[in-house]
C-alpha cells in the first residue's frame, strides 16, 4: 500500500486506460478520485470496482476543459478529502485512431485541432492551475501527463491527436522548471496503441499485427502496462525524477 493516505485525481478515469489507472492507484491504498466527461455509468462501475476490493474512490463529473467546472470539482474533493496530492491528466476528447478514416493534411479541419489542443492541452492546463496553490502549501505534489509515442515515431500521421500531445510535453517541461522547489515533480508517460479501448476500437486486427511483430517484447500495450508507470512516477522511488518522458510501448521507441 505504497500510496496510502495519498488523493489521486484521474481525468478521464471512466473507461479505457484511465479505469485501469484509478484501479492500479485503488490497489495501492490511494483514495481515487475518477473524473469522467459524459460516462457515468462507466465511471460508477470503476468506483464500484475499487469499493468491492476495500478501496475508496468516487465519481465527479466535470468537462476539463471547462475551467470553474474543474475548480468546482476540486473543491469538491477538497471538502471531501483534502487537497489533491497527484493529478493524472488523462483526459482524451472524443478520440479515434482510425488509420483509414483519420484526416489528412489537406483535408483536416483547425476545429479538429483545436477540439484536440482544448482536450489534452486546455484540460491539463485548467487542472493544475486548480490544484497546484494546495500542493505548493504542503510541498508536495505529483502531476503525471499522459502522452504519446507518436510524437517520436508517428507510425499513423494523426496531426491533430499528436500535436496537442507534443504540447502537452512542452507543458510538462517549463511546470517541472517551475514547480520543482516546492517538491512538485511533473513527469509525462507516453503510451503505444492500446489493446484494446474504445479509442483504439477502429484500428485492424492486421494493423495490431504489425505492431505486435514489429516491437522487441512482441505484445502490445495494455492499459494496465501503463498504468504500472504511472504509478512508478506517483512513488516515493521516483521523488528525484522530473520533466522526464517515459515511453511504455514494448521497445517500439528507444531514445
Amino acid at each position: 500500500m505504497k500510496l496510502k493516505g495519498k488523493t489521486v485525481l484521474v481525468t478521464g478515469g471512466s473507461r479505457g486506460l484511465g479505469a485501469s489507472i484509478c484501479k492500479a492507484f485503488a490497489s495501492e491504498g490511494a483514495s481515487v478520485v475518477v473524473n469522467y466527461r459524459e460516462s457515468k455509468d462507466e465511471a460508477k462501475a470503476v468506483v464500484d470496482t475499487i469499493a468491492s476490493s476495500g478501496g475508496r474512490a468516487m465519481a465527479i463529473q466535470a468537462d476539463v476543459r471547462d475551467g470553474e467546472a474543474v475548480r468546482r470539482m476540486v473543491e469538491e474533493i477538497g471538502r471531501e478529502w483534502g487537497p489533491v496530492d497527484i493529478l493524472v491528466n488523462n483526459a482524451l476528447y472524443r478520440y479515434e485512431f482510425d488509420p483509414d478514416n483519420r484526416s489528412r493534411t489537406d483535408t483536416l479541419t483547425w476545429k479538429e485541432m483545436q477540439n484536440q489542443l482544448d482536450g489534452t492541452l486546455k484540460g491539463a492546463f485548467h487542472c493544475v492551475q486548480a490544484v497546484i496553490g494546495r500542493m505548493k502549501e504542503q510541498q508536495f505534489g505529483r502531476i503525471i501527463n499522459i502522452g504519446t509515442n507518436l510524437v517520436n515515431h508517428p507510425v499513423v500521421p494523426y496531426h491533430d491527436y499528436t500535436t496537442a500531445k507534443a504540447a502537452l510535453m512542452g507543458f510538462t517541461r517549463t511546470l517541472a522548471s517551475e514547480l520543482g522547489s516546492y517538491n512538485i515533480t511533473v513527469n509525462t508517460v507516453a503510451a503505444g496503441l492500446l489493446d484494446r479501448t474504445r479509442a483504439s476500437r477502429k484500428t485492424s486486427d492486421e494493423v495490431f499485427e504489425i505492431i505486435r511483430s514489429s516491437r522487441p517484447l512482441r505484445r502490445v500495450t495494455q492499459p494496465h502496462d501503463v498504468a504500472g508507470a504511472v504509478l512508478f512516477f506517483a512513488s516515493e522511488w521516483a521523488r528525484q525524477i522530473t520533466g522526464q518522458y517515459l515511453i511504455v510501448d514494448g521497445g517500439l521507441v528507444m531514445n
